[in-house]
């Protein structure tokens, strides 16, 4: 029985290929498009997820108070990690302090590469959970200790044994491999960490000052990673924390009330935003929204399915009537159907298969991600078989029901007629169909618009032509005015200057701020730049008032430039002359700049100092002289800079792609909405095109018999399409509202966001309806054109 309801579907397919590819063609898509965000969800699901530990591991994070707003960091106090071990041992297995991931040099011989690493204390290769498979873990607390990463340990010895071998990091220091461990998934938090070398030989080679800060509770610049003990609570031991900072810190500063609290590493991917103190969630909002896209994707090739199916009812009236005169069971019949629906989902099935895998690699592209089908996973394959069962049964559910239902007698007798409400439910699925694209296109579109509105914003400062290096040993600096005085000779640029944060980034905030006026209770906490002296000239800030840092007064040493944040939160008054106290010692403002975005284009500019400093150092920035070209700068500008600084690698980034990193989240969840947007009115299109073929192939002799009348291809044309308009005009109402709703909401998580304007509305649906003009008017307009005397010879 089950295989003549299998062959009676295979003729049934064959018999009609356009109607098969369409309802294949639509499922394969909806089934694909699902199969890619269902990998997408799963890969952000399962981020850190390879660590044993996940469950255990967290890190120390601190909030403070400032005025009525609270502030939280990842940063702290070099002490905390030897007050946690020595105060609450029994609740931590390793407490593990950590360097930032900075870029840094690996050289043996004469091969360097440029790779992220991590220092680390004794237990941080445990705390990562790295599988080693060559030598051992080591001791982090040996100086000479480095552990390499399968990669990078390739890369530098290709098939032979690294261990014992040495290499040297940022031409400063000699380490032994003392081990090789397995690249850490690209989906976890230290995916991108090339080799892990020992905390103290970070301290010792990069920042003796460290060592004085045993006692300091002021300074927040480290990273503190932990793993609690087996039988630990987070929540309590969290509790117990809390205070430690606070009852270090001088009676003064306790106006900050700084709060250290546990962030799970099950929280550092998809909960990593925070207001005010509070967990705002973060990117696992869009894991629910392309897991609600992808059910609806899903959906509108069920939909395509059923409204065909239902649509061609008519002509399958006869084989249900005969069937039913001849004694089959409606199960029987429902089960024939079914069959019908579950061979073309499994077509659809092996075709969505195909599809993800040909275009995972630009899937993966566009959404940076390194998935792959998982072809050894059962879970994959349950899932797989589990939602191809379900879209069986759902796409097939109403054909099999209605179709069953027709009473034979009527059917034979010819009295049979669909009626005028049998319609409605293909009316309901096609609103349907459309209310799901018009609302994806005009999210894709605010989402683009937000990008565009955050990118026009005024930067305070030139990024064309500025070039930056972050230099890892002190050699340039160390010949400075060498170096760019030899620069500007040959003309590579016209300006350089030193800083200690990018100008892209703050590195470094400060309390201890004073000035006149202000509430001696009021907490703040201000980026605080140190430059040297031709910085403004070499980013290009733009002056409000007041003067730039002057080579000719060495007084300016003692001297802050300020943003125009700064002058509004101070309350300042002709500013300029004024004094600001940093740490009980006064500096005189002398300048006053339009405020530079140095943060998120999407957030106010926060209030910042600049001064001149020579201490950390590590940023080079150079403006490019405009009368060559970017590549003949740089061609000028390497040779210079291995002259004096030979052991480095010549690693540069453009000020301007740097900017443009901070619009990637937002870049990439706007492509991924464009693309399923694109991919869900493509389904849409499908079977609104075999919806118009059928309606013109039902109503032929109506035609026919119009054109006799002297009906012209437009009025055709028009009868034909008016039914489809009027339904696209219904899902707009439905639509518009529902995409304001959930797109206003969206926006409110920027501060510094655009409106929602009319014409959004508009494009979308004057977009949707050309759309569907364009799929219909072929049908319509093939069906005006044919000769009536075909169409109405069977009369």
């Amino acid at each position: 029985m089950i295989s003549s309801y299998f062959k009676i579907a295979w003729r049934n397919l064959t018999k009609s290929k356009g109607y098969s590819f369409i309802n294949i063609g639509g499922l394969a898509i909806g089934m694909a498009v699902a199969m890619l965000i269902g990998l997408w969800v799963w890969d952000e699901l399962s981020f850190n997820k390879y660590n044993r530990n996940y469950d255990r591991i967290a890190q120390i994070m601190q909030t403070q108070t400032f005025g009525n707003q609270k502030d939280t960091w990842q940063t702290m106090p070099y002490p905390v990690g030897d007050a946690l071990r020595h105060g609450y041992g029994g609740d931590f297995e390793h407490v593990v302090m950590s360097s930032w991931d900075f870029n840094r040099v690996i050289s043996v011989g004469d091969k360097k590469i440029k790779k992220i690493g991590k220092y680390m204390e004794q237990g941080g290769a445990e705390l990562m959970d790295v599988k080693i498979i060559k030598g051992s873990s080591g001791n982090l607390n040996d100086l000479s200790t480095i552990l390499l990463s399968a990669s990078v340990a390739k890369a530098f010895f290709g098939d032979e044994d690294p261990v014992g071998k040495s290499l040297n990091i940022d031409n400063k220091e000699n380490y032994i491999v003392r081990g090789v461990y397995k690249d850490l998934p690209y989906n976890s938090a230290f995916g991108n960490v090339g080799f892990i070398a020992p905390w103290q030989a970070y301290i010792n080679t990069n920042f003796a000052w460290i060592k004085t800060l045993d006692d300091v509770w002021g300074m927040n610049a480290f990273l503190v990673y932990v793993q609690l003990a087996e039988h630990a609570d987070m929540d309590k031991v969290a509790a117990k924390i809390s205070k430690v900072k606070y009852n270090n810190i001088p009676a003064g500063d306790r106006k900050f009330n700084p709060v250290l609290f546990l962030h799970p590493m099950s929280k550092w991917h998809l909960y990593e935003s925070f207001k005010n103190g509070v967990n705002t969630g973060g990117r696992v909002s869009f894991v629910w929204l392309f897991g609600v896209i992808g059910f609806f994707v899903l959906l509108l090739a069920c939909i395509n399915f059923m409204n065909l199916s239902t649509a061609r009812s008519e002509k399958r009236a006869r084989e249900v009537g005969i069937r039913k005169a001849i004694g089959s069971l409606r199960s029987q019949l429902i089960g024939q159907f079914f069959s019908e629906s579950m061979l073309v989902v499994l077509f659809g099935f092996i075709a969505s298969v195909l599809l993800v895998q040909l275009i995972l690699p630009f899937f993966n592209t566009v959404a940076d991600k390194k998935m792959s089908i998982l072809w050894a996973s059962p879970i994959f394959w349950l899932i797989g078989i589990g939602v191809s069962l379900f879209t069986g049964l759902l796409a097939g559910s109403y054909p099999a029901f209605y179709l069953s239902s027709f009473q034979p007698v009527k059917v034979l007798k010819g009295t049979f007629r669909l009626g005028s409400n049998a319609a409605l439910p293909r009316k309901v699925l096609v609103v349907m169909q459309f209310t799901v694209s018009v609302t994806l296109i005009i999210g894709t579109i605010v989402v683009f618009r937000q990008i565009q509105f955050a990118r026009s914003r005024p930067v305070g400062y030139s990024r064309e032509g500025l070039v930056s290096m972050e230099m890892s040993s002190s050699n340039i600096q160390d010949h400075f005015d060498a170096v760019r005085d030899e620069l500007i000779r040959n003309g590579a640029i016209v300006a350089m200057a030193e800083a200690n944060a990018p100008a892209t980034a703050v590195w470094r905030t400060n309390g201890g701020i004073e000035w006149e006026g202000k509430d001696p209770d009021q907490a703040v906490d201000f980026p605080n730049t140190g430059v040297s002296r031709d910085y403004g000239k070499t980013v290009g800030w733009q002056f409000k008032e007041g003067r730039d840092f002057s080579k000719a007064l060495a007084s300016d040493s003692n001297t802050f430039i300020i943003n125009e944040a700064a002058v509004k939160f101070m309350g300042l008054k002709d500013p300029v002359g004024k004094f600001i106290r940093w740490d009980g010692k006064a500096r005189e403002i002398i300048g006053v700049i339009k405020d530079m975005i140095v943060e998120s284009p999407y957030q106010p500019v926060r209030p910042q100092l600049f001064h001149l400093s020579s201490n950390s150092m590590t940023i080079v920035n150079m403006r490019m002289n405009p009368a060559i070209s970017s590549r003949e700068a740089l061609t000028r500008i390497e040779p210079v800079f291995k002259k004096y600084n030979p052991n480095q690698l010549f690693d540069y980034t453009f000020v301007d792609t740097e900017y443009a990193k901070k619009f990637g989240n937002e870049e990439r969840i706007g492509k991924l909405a464009g693309f399923f947007a694109i991919l869900a009115i493509f389904i849409s299109c499908l079977g609104l095109f075999g919806m118009a073929s059928y309606m013109a192939e039902r109503r032929t002799k109506e035609i026919g018999v119009r054109k006799v009348m002297g009906a012209s291809v437009f009025n055709i044309w028009q009868m034909l399409s008016k039914d489809f308009v009027v339904l696209v005009f219904i899902s707009l109402l439905i639509a518009v509202p529902l995409a304001s709703y959930f797109m206003h909401s969206w926006l409110q998580n920027y501060e510094y966001r655009s409106s929602i304007s009319w014409w959004i509305f508009g494009v979308a649906g004057m977009g949707i309806l050309v759309i569907t003009l364009l799929t219909i008017s072929f049908q319509s307009v093939k069906a005006a054109l044919m000769n009536p005397v075909k169409s109405l010879r069977s009369e």
